[in-house]
């Protein structure tokens, strides 16, 4: 087995060991560092068939495929049409002012382009819109993956004081007051207008909202030419020496595990869902397509540049003290050097592709 095959095998069990332990990184075997000779070989051989391959036999990277869909919200025609105009309309805030676009304007990847989301009554949020790209991927949804699906998280900012301030029940009368949308509710359910209806609708629009067809998912399906020498430095070192697949693993390069990356915060995270102490600021892991779309980064969006974004991981990141295990034993530092920063960017950037832009339709 060559050294560069040797080492993505390691991050891959390590990867394996964390998710396994349902995210509680409770690492029971010792794990190494990548050695000096997995670093040079990362550096020295470039040959992208070999990549291929050995990211084909010995990691968990795979081409994204299609977005999941629920059997019971099928993405009938009537149904897309029907979440457009509910993501964009105002009136499902108590104030008719705010509708999902204002976080998530697909002119700006989808979130906001702010550190925290502007808050219903004035003033900043605790956290960074996330980005609606790729989010019906995600076995959980919100940072703290308190939504156990795509349209449970659709009401969530409906209902909360701080985003959209909107009784639901208030929601659905005022919705059936305005013919338009009887119309279209009856079409696309035959049940008409109901809470479960309003989140299949939001549901369904936002699964259309995909980033896949990028130079790195070409090169995973077999196109070696795909990627730069520069691109292919990088991906090496995603996979190895940087230890990004550790947690950006799977379809949508994200493992739907939680982790404390060190940011000081108060942000309680996962502990504010499951009430463990262990769960103090830990966060679910991004997926990373559409990424060049989506600054500032972090859910607390103290990261203004992909580079600060290495920069940050490149120096073990800061000092919560519930930060993560691996990130305190295997990224303290990661000792990248200037060029494997730059190549590290070059391959990120290539995840950025181009985000289906979706406008606002007319209103009943």
């Amino acid at each position: 087995m060559n050294r560069l095959v040797k080492g993505t095998v390691l991050t891959t069990l390590i990867c394996i060991g964390l998710s396994a332990c349902g995210g509680q990184e409770e690492v029971k075997a010792p794990i190494k560092q990548p050695v000096k000779e997995q670093a040079a070989a990362q550096a020295s051989d470039l040959d992208p068939k070999k990549l291929l391959t050995s990211l084909r036999n010995h990691t968990t990277l795979v081409p994204i495929g299609e977005v999941p869909v629920p059997e019971d919200n099928p993405m009938k025609s009537e149904v897309l049409e029907l979440g457009q105009m509910l993501f964009f309309d105002p009136r499902l805030s108590g104030n008719n002012e705010v509708s999902c676009q204002t976080c998530h304007d697909p002119g700006m990847g989808y979130g906001d382009n702010q550190a925290t989301f502007n808050m219903y009554t004035g003033g900043y949020g605790a956290r960074n819109s996330p980005t609606v790209i790729n989010a019906g991927y995600y076995s959980t949804n919100f940072w703290d993956g308190r939504a156990a699906s795509l349209e449970e998280q659709a009401l969530g900012p409906i209902e909360n004081p701080n985003e959209m301030n909107q009784q639901l029940d208030e929601l659905i009368q005022e919705l059936s007051a305005i013919q338009g949308y009887q119309e279209k509710f009856q079409a696309a359910f035959n049940d008409g207008i109901t809470e479960q209806n309003i989140a299949k609708a939001l549901a369904a629009f936002q699964r259309q909202i995909v980033v896949k067809d990028t130079p790195y998912d070409r090169f995973l399906e077999g196109e070696t030419e795909a990627l730069t020498s520069q691109e292919i430095s990088g991906l090496r070192l995603f996979t190895g020496k940087a230890f990004c697949v550790t947690c950006h693993n799977g379809p949508n390069l994200s493992d739907n595990n939680f982790y404390n990356i060190g940011i000081n915060t108060q942000d309680k995270g996962r502990q504010a869902v499951t009430g463990q102490e262990t769960d103090l600021g830990r966060i679910r892991t991004p997926g990373l397509y559409g990424i060049t779309h989506t600054a500032p980064y972090m859910r607390d969006g103290s990261l203004a540049t992909l580079e600060e974004v290495i920069d940050y991981y490149n120096r073990g990141g800061d000092n919560h003290p519930n930060k993560s295990f691996f990130m305190q034993k295997f990224m303290s530092p990661l000792g990248l050097t200037e060029q494997e920063k730059a190549d590290l960017l070059a391959f990120l950037k290539t995840l950025g592709g181009e985000p289906p832009v979706f406008k606002k339709p007319e209103l009943p």
